[in-house]
Protein backbone atom coordinates (compact mmCIF):
# COMPACT_ATOMS: atom_id res chain seq x y z
CA UNK A 1 0.00 0.00 0.00
CA UNK A 2 2.96 2.37 0.91
CA UNK A 3 6.14 3.14 2.03
CA UNK A 4 7.47 2.57 5.86
CA UNK A 5 6.97 6.09 6.57
CA UNK A 6 3.20 5.72 5.33
CA UNK A 7 2.91 2.83 7.61
CA UNK A 8 4.81 4.04 10.61
CA UNK A 9 1.80 6.85 10.23
CA UNK A 10 -1.05 4.87 10.38
CA UNK A 11 -0.05 2.08 13.53
CA UNK A 12 0.88 5.57 15.33
CA UNK A 13 -2.61 7.13 14.07
CA UNK A 14 -4.50 4.00 14.83
CA UNK A 15 -3.05 4.13 18.49
CA UNK A 16 -5.31 7.19 19.48
CA UNK A 17 -8.76 6.22 21.12
CA UNK A 18 -11.18 5.90 18.50
CA UNK A 19 -9.46 5.42 15.55
CA UNK A 20 -9.01 1.74 14.35
CA UNK A 21 -6.65 0.36 11.51
CA UNK A 22 -9.42 1.41 8.68
CA UNK A 23 -10.20 5.11 10.60
CA UNK A 24 -6.34 5.50 10.85
CA UNK A 25 -5.90 5.25 6.94
CA UNK A 26 -8.50 7.68 6.27
CA UNK A 27 -7.36 10.00 8.34
CA UNK A 28 -3.44 9.62 6.80
CA UNK A 29 -5.37 10.07 3.55
CA UNK A 30 -6.56 13.20 4.46
CA UNK A 31 -3.80 14.28 5.84
CA UNK A 32 -1.24 13.63 3.21
CA UNK A 33 -3.55 14.75 0.30
CA UNK A 34 -2.61 18.52 1.67
CA UNK A 35 0.84 18.00 3.88
CA UNK A 36 1.11 22.27 3.90
CA UNK A 37 -2.30 23.10 5.30
CA UNK A 38 -3.17 20.20 7.46
CA UNK A 39 -0.14 18.02 7.84
CA UNK A 40 2.72 20.38 8.45
CA UNK A 41 0.79 22.60 11.27
CA UNK A 42 -0.50 19.24 13.14
CA UNK A 43 3.07 18.20 13.56
CA UNK A 44 4.19 21.72 14.45
CA UNK A 45 1.17 21.97 17.07
CA UNK A 46 2.08 18.14 18.72
CA UNK A 47 5.64 19.10 18.57
CA UNK A 48 5.37 22.83 20.42
CA UNK A 49 2.87 20.37 22.84
CA UNK A 50 4.95 17.88 23.54
CA UNK A 51 7.36 20.52 24.70
CA UNK A 52 5.60 23.34 26.31
CA UNK A 53 2.49 20.78 28.12
CA UNK A 54 2.93 19.78 31.81
CA UNK A 55 0.88 18.25 34.95
CA UNK A 56 0.11 21.12 37.49
CA UNK A 57 1.57 19.84 40.31
CA UNK A 58 -1.00 21.39 42.22
CA UNK A 59 -4.49 19.24 40.71
CA UNK A 60 -2.56 17.35 38.24
CA UNK A 61 -4.65 18.67 35.26
CA UNK A 62 -2.72 19.32 31.82
CA UNK A 63 -1.23 23.18 30.97
CA UNK A 64 1.17 25.10 29.91
CA UNK A 65 1.50 26.89 32.89
CA UNK A 66 2.33 25.35 36.23
CA UNK A 67 0.00 25.89 38.15
CA UNK A 68 -2.44 25.56 35.82
CA UNK A 69 -4.54 28.42 34.75
CA UNK A 70 -7.52 27.14 37.01
CA UNK A 71 -5.16 27.09 39.88
CA UNK A 72 -4.31 30.03 38.85
CA UNK A 73 -7.39 31.64 38.52
CA UNK A 74 -8.56 34.25 41.45
CA UNK A 75 -12.35 33.83 41.24
CA UNK A 76 -12.76 30.18 41.20
CA UNK A 77 -13.62 29.10 44.68
CA UNK A 78 -10.59 27.99 46.61
CA UNK A 79 -12.88 26.11 49.60
CA UNK A 80 -14.51 23.44 47.00
CA UNK A 81 -12.37 20.95 45.43
CA UNK A 82 -14.17 18.37 42.62
CA UNK A 83 -12.08 15.14 42.11
CA UNK A 84 -11.74 13.50 39.20
CA UNK A 85 -10.37 10.33 37.49
CA UNK A 86 -8.62 11.91 34.67
CA UNK A 87 -7.70 14.78 33.25
CA UNK A 88 -10.31 14.22 30.68
CA UNK A 89 -13.19 14.90 33.31
CA UNK A 90 -11.65 18.13 34.23
CA UNK A 91 -12.22 19.38 30.46
CA UNK A 92 -16.00 17.78 30.52
CA UNK A 93 -17.01 19.76 33.44
CA UNK A 94 -15.09 22.90 32.46
CA UNK A 95 -17.01 22.63 29.25
CA UNK A 96 -20.30 22.68 30.51
CA UNK A 97 -19.78 25.40 33.09
CA UNK A 98 -20.67 23.74 36.12
CA UNK A 99 -18.36 24.05 38.43
CA UNK A 100 -16.55 27.26 39.85
CA UNK A 101 -14.08 25.55 42.58
CA UNK A 102 -10.86 24.15 42.03
CA UNK A 103 -10.16 20.33 40.69
CA UNK A 104 -7.79 17.22 41.73
CA UNK A 105 -6.63 14.20 39.13
CA UNK A 106 -6.37 11.01 41.08
CA UNK A 107 -4.98 9.65 37.99
CA UNK A 108 -7.46 6.83 37.91
CA UNK A 109 -9.52 4.36 40.49
CA UNK A 110 -8.58 1.52 43.20
CA UNK A 111 -8.56 -1.37 41.00
CA UNK A 112 -7.75 -4.66 41.85
CA UNK A 113 -7.94 -6.11 38.36
CA UNK A 114 -5.33 -3.66 37.03
CA UNK A 115 -3.25 -3.61 40.22
CA UNK A 116 -3.93 0.24 40.87
CA UNK A 117 -3.21 0.47 44.18
CA UNK A 118 -4.01 3.55 47.05
CA UNK A 119 0.15 4.78 46.29
CA UNK A 120 -0.61 4.59 42.02
CA UNK A 121 -3.00 7.78 43.37
CA UNK A 122 -2.28 10.79 43.15
CA UNK A 123 -3.71 12.08 46.25
CA UNK A 124 -0.61 13.65 48.31
CA UNK A 125 -1.06 17.07 46.91
CA UNK A 126 -4.73 17.23 47.39
CA UNK A 127 -4.11 16.16 51.10
CA UNK A 128 -1.43 18.97 50.96
CA UNK A 129 -4.22 21.57 49.60
CA UNK A 130 -6.62 20.37 52.51
CA UNK A 131 -3.97 20.57 55.90
CA UNK A 132 -2.58 23.73 54.37
CA UNK A 133 -5.55 26.02 53.53
CA UNK A 134 -6.16 28.72 55.82
CA UNK A 135 -9.30 31.62 55.39
CA UNK A 136 -10.22 31.88 52.14
CA UNK A 137 -8.19 28.75 51.01
CA UNK A 138 -9.37 26.70 53.34
CA UNK A 139 -11.23 23.66 52.11
CA UNK A 140 -14.59 23.58 52.92
CA UNK A 141 -16.19 20.55 50.57
CA UNK A 142 -14.37 17.61 48.56
CA UNK A 143 -17.06 16.71 45.45
CA UNK A 144 -15.89 12.75 44.27
CA UNK A 145 -17.01 12.98 40.61
CA UNK A 146 -15.57 9.68 39.92
CA UNK A 147 -17.64 7.54 37.21
CA UNK A 148 -20.27 5.63 38.06
CA UNK A 149 -18.15 2.01 37.96
CA UNK A 150 -17.40 -0.39 40.44
CA UNK A 151 -13.72 1.25 40.62
CA UNK A 152 -15.24 3.90 40.93
CA UNK A 153 -17.71 3.82 43.86
CA UNK A 154 -14.67 1.65 45.87
CA UNK A 155 -12.39 4.64 44.79
CA UNK A 156 -14.99 7.09 46.63
CA UNK A 157 -15.94 5.18 49.69
CA UNK A 158 -11.94 4.49 50.37
CA UNK A 159 -11.54 8.08 49.53
CA UNK A 160 -14.41 9.17 51.80
CA UNK A 161 -12.72 7.58 55.21
CA UNK A 162 -9.70 8.97 54.44
CA UNK A 163 -10.69 12.65 54.30
CA UNK A 164 -13.20 12.00 57.09
CA UNK A 165 -10.58 13.07 59.76
CA UNK A 166 -10.59 16.79 58.00
CA UNK A 167 -14.42 17.36 59.31
CA UNK A 168 -15.09 18.79 55.79
CA UNK A 169 -18.20 18.23 53.81
CA UNK A 170 -18.10 15.11 51.32
CA UNK A 171 -20.50 14.72 48.39
CA UNK A 172 -20.94 12.60 45.33
CA UNK A 173 -22.25 13.08 42.08
CA UNK A 174 -25.81 12.24 41.98
CA UNK A 175 -28.13 11.71 39.17
CA UNK A 176 -27.30 11.63 35.48
CA UNK A 177 -24.56 9.63 35.73
CA UNK A 178 -25.17 5.72 34.80
CA UNK A 179 -24.03 3.09 36.06
CA UNK A 180 -20.27 2.01 34.13
CA UNK A 181 -20.82 6.16 32.60
CA UNK A 182 -17.46 7.82 32.61
CA UNK A 183 -17.84 11.50 32.30
CA UNK A 184 -15.90 12.57 29.61
CA UNK A 185 -18.05 11.06 27.44
CA UNK A 186 -21.92 12.78 28.65
CA UNK A 187 -23.49 15.71 27.78
CA UNK A 188 -23.13 18.90 29.31
CA UNK A 189 -27.04 18.73 30.36
CA UNK A 190 -25.99 15.52 32.46
CA UNK A 191 -23.17 16.78 33.94
CA UNK A 192 -24.82 19.73 35.41
CA UNK A 193 -27.51 17.67 36.58
CA UNK A 194 -25.16 15.26 38.19
CA UNK A 195 -22.97 17.87 39.72
CA UNK A 196 -25.98 19.99 41.21
CA UNK A 197 -27.57 17.17 42.82
CA UNK A 198 -24.22 16.00 44.46
CA UNK A 199 -25.32 14.03 47.68
CA UNK A 200 -23.12 13.54 50.90
CA UNK A 201 -20.92 10.66 51.55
Amino acid sequence: MGGPELEHLISLLARLPGLGPRSARRAALKLLQDPQTRMLPLASALTAAAVAIRSCHLCGNLDSADPCFICSDPHRDQAIICVVEQVGDVWALERAHVHRGLYHVLGGTLSALAGQGPDDLNLRPLLARIEQGEGDTKVREIILALGATVDGATTAHWLTDRLRPFELTISRVGQGVPMGGALDVLDDGTLAAALKSRRPM
